[in-house]
């Protein structure tokens, strides 16, 4: 079993979009994913400052969050792109929220929302039992 949670390639990847917060969402800080979201990574000063405070980051993450069957990346992917639809949700074995979410658009968009804040731990929860 790998044992790395989330990667540092993923994060610089998603820093590219920054300034909308994605990398500081992927790497468990969703208050900071948040301020940037709303300020555009702080008018692109701290966008440019978390180029260098990528790999500090990947570290927290590293050691916050715990590996297992569900891969960190792949969920992150599913929940960006197709979140609305509650595939990031079926791929943890969360089928009913899945449907429900594939129903009613991420329960109004919300529900989408609520998982960008509190997706790693939910992966964490579920890889600490498996």
């Amino acid at each position: 079993m790998n044992n790395t949670t989330h990667l540092m390639s993923m994060g610089y990847i998603l820093w590219l979009f920054g300034f909308t917060g994605s990398h500081r969402f992927y790497f468990g800080k969703p208050i900071s994913g948040t301020v940037y979201f709303f300020t555009l990574g702080l008018l692109g000063i701290g966008w440019i400052v978390d180029l260098f405070l990528i790999p500090s980051l990947y570290r927290q993450a590293e050691l916050r969050f715990r590996s297992g069957t569900i891969d960190y990346t792949a969920a992150w992917i599913l929940l960006t792109f197709l979140g609305f639809f509650g595939i990031h949700r079926m791929y943890m074995g969360k089928w009913i929220t899945g449907f429900i979410f594939l129903l009613t658009g991420g329960v109004f968009g919300l529900g989408y929302l609520y998982d960008f804040w509190t997706l790693n731990d939910q992966i964490t929860v579920i890889n600490s039992s498996g």
